[in-house]
């Protein structure tokens, strides 16, 4: 498992939403992304969560723009007239993380598409495994493009690597938050989800996944020895979400009852 890793090679216009700041830019492969700057407020560990949150639901077959490094030069701000932009340009220096950018999508509006219960149950377990308390009706962070349902902006899930104490105990948590996701009506087959889901969650791949982030994001503020203990502890959280009874799986569904 690799991602590509591309240069910004131009600043195209702020999305003024979201925690991270995002923007979109041109790279030296003529492509448009949404980026992620590791600068921006929630620093390294917004990228860290979009990335492993990102791969992991793209390897249980759920729909996440390509994700790929981007390296960004300071020298980039100084075409910027704006000086926020210039500042978090330059805070965000060297490698930082994008989403393909999907032109024409639309936000995934509730009231309009319905889904097919098997998706919207796989997309229920997934966000309550990660913790994603981001695909509210107030912010779907879910965009239809070519007529198909795309997942974007995993920043805000894998909340509990902000504070590290107790790790491992509150990785067995329920997540409430999961009664306020935006398809959860439509997840009635959760079990489903849940049984086939959660054998392909296996140690081997969320080692890969892992293996993907950056020392240089794992080391601002870290409480651990190095690298490697760092990882080791997300993949201690993850196994502790896994480990049966998945208390998350029941939490949604009590919130359907």
């Amino acid at each position: 498992m690799n991602l590509r890793t591309v240069r910004a090679t131009r600043y195209v216009t702020p999305l003024r939403e979201g925690g991270s700041l995002p923007a979109i830019v041109e790279a030296d492969d003529d492509g448009l992304y949404v980026l992620k700057f590791r600068g921006a407020g929630q620093g390294p560990k917004a990228l860290i969560a979009e990335l492993v949150a990102g791969e992991l639901a793209r390897a249980l077959d759920l729909p996440v723009p390509e994700i790929v490094f981007v390296e960004l030069d300071a020298e980039l701000a100084r075409t910027e007239p704006d000086p926020e932009i210039q500042d978090l340009i330059r805070a965000s220096a060297g490698l930082n993380l994008a989403l393909d950018f999907l032109p024409g999508s639309i936000t995934f509006d509730p009231l309009v598409e319905k889904l097919d219960g098997a998706l919207a149950s796989r997309v229920v377990w997934f966000d309550a495994l990660v913790t994603n308390v981001d695909r509210t009706p107030r912010n779907t962070n879910m965009l239809i493009w070519h007529k198909r349902l795309w997942l974007i902006d995993h920043g805000a899930a894998l909340y509990f690597h902000h504070a590290w104490d107790d790790y491992r105990a509150r990785s067995r948590g329920r997540f409430p938050q999961i009664r306020e996701h935006v398809l959860l009506p439509a997840a009635d087959r959760l079990e489903e989800a849940d049984a086939d889901l959660s054998r392909r969650v296996t140690p081997p791949l969320v080692e890969e996944i892992l293996g993907l982030v950056p020392d240089e994001w794992l080391a601002a503020g870290s409480p651990f020895a190095g690298p490697a203990e760092h990882r080791a502890a997300y993949a201690e959280y993850l196994a502790g979400r896994l480990a049966p009874p998945r208390d998350f799986v029941q939490e949604a569904a009590d919130a359907r009852a």
